[in-house]
């Protein structure tokens, strides 16, 4: 497995004093939370910070220009509260911002660190999962426009075919906890008929985003029997442990107090209460300013 995005390692200064710390895990909003818990679960001795730009949230159709300029921001205050590794728990982040990060800022901010994505190990697994080799991305409408998926199957799995569908009302739904509500169905349905008809070879459906495993159940409620529909949580989880066991100079760097922190530029009882949904816990939280 070629695991999680790599960054490209060039010389660079370093301005920060802290050369160990927790994982970092960032977010647009609460979707990552479902990427977080995987993680979490799969290396529940590790530290965490969870940081998520709910003021600023959906990311889904901004410009790639200000997707990046947010999401460098938020990687630089992680960094800054000490994280060695960030994970990009984010799809629109993770097409639109991972690569400017990796090249131009880490040589300026420390070359030892590392950001990392969610769509390299989703794609890995797809030449297995698939038998037709037509798959469907499932996205926002940022994610889907960048063709990040389509581009990065066609270099790993070039005999795959690749279709598409911007779903934009789903992490909407998501975020104001509209998700299991009936006015949910109709805008999965819609998509979901709308990709199969354009492809009905399809046999995997890929969650490219990190909110739509709370949709889950509606999805495979509209779904013909057959297709597989992949969240990304566990990928992810399962790369990053071969990421670290390949890379342990960066799995030295890390601590292991099983300690988890919550951040969020939104309200912190708002992100509290809306975060018991994806994880099913109390957590607390703290609000901060990034911009």
């Amino acid at each position: 497995m070629e695991g999680i995005l790599c960054c490209i390692i060039k010389e660079g200064r370093n301005m920060f004093s802290q050369q160990t710390g927790p994982i970092g895990i960032f977010d647009s909003g609460y979707g990552g939370l479902t990427v977080f818990d995987k993680i979490r679960q799969a290396m529940p001795e590790y530290d965490y910070i969870y940081l998520g730009d709910n003021a600023r949230a959906p990311y889904g159709q901004r410009s790639f220009e200000v997707v990046y300029r947010f999401t460098r921001q938020a990687v630089l205050k992680l960094f800054e509260e000490g994280c060695q590794l960030v994970i990009l728990a984010c799809n629109t982040a993770s097409a639109k911002a991972l690569r400017s990060i990796q090249q131009l800022d880490l040589p300026e901010w420390d070359a030892e660190r590392r950001v990392l994505g969610v769509i390299r190990p989703t794609v890995e697994i797809m030449d297995r999962i698939s038998t037709t080799k037509h798959i469907g991305i499932l996205g926002t409408s940022g994610t889907i426009s960048s063709q990040s998926y389509s581009l990065e199957i066609g270099k790993m799995f070039p005999h795959i075919k690749v279709t598409g569908e911007a779903c934009p009302m789903w992490a909407p739904l998501v975020e104001n906890n509209e998700f299991d509500s009936p006015g949910a169905d109709y805008f999965v349905k819609k998509h979901l008929d709308h990709i199969l008809s354009v492809d009905p070879r399809i046999d995997t459906l890929v969650l490219g985003c990190t909110h739509y495993p709370l949709l889950i159940g509606k999805i495979k409620q509209y779904l013909p029997a057959g297709i597989t529909v992949l969240p990304q949580g566990e990928y992810v989880a399962e790369s990053l442990i071969d990421y670290l066991n390949r890379h342990p100079e960066m799995n030295r760097r890390l601590t292991r107090g099983g300690e988890c922190r919550f951040l969020t530029t939104e309200s912190a009882t708002k992100f509290s209460d809306a975060a018991s949904v994806f994880l099913n816990d109390p957590i607390e939280v703290e609000q901060i300013s990034i911009d």
